[in-house]
């Protein structure tokens, strides 16, 4: 199985440069690994989207779009989970 390439939105990028180092320190790798498995143990999709998965990395929420045909893996938000679903 070939690896998906992981994108951005600039709005998840913006996200992710505004938290403290410690915690890019620990979502950064998360979302690294989404490229060997867009699936992982643990991921949900959002109830009320067709296509939008999520995975929690402590208090942190990824959310990300899956484009099998495409292989890419589109991080579209990376928030603390009080604010990951507004």
């Amino acid at each position: 199985m070939s690896d998906y390439n992981i994108t951005f939105a600039r709005s998840a990028r913006k996200e992710l440069e505004a938290l403290e180092e410690k915690i890019v320190k620990r979502v950064l790798p998360a979302i690294e690994s989404l490229a060997k498995a867009p699936r992982p143990k643990g991921y949900k999709k959002l109830k009320g989207a067709t296509d939008l998965w999520r995975i929690r990395v402590g208090d942190y929420r990824v959310v990300y779009h899956i484009y099998d045909d495409k292989k890419i893996v589109d991080v579209t938000v990376v928030r603390h989970r009080r604010k990951a679903y507004e």
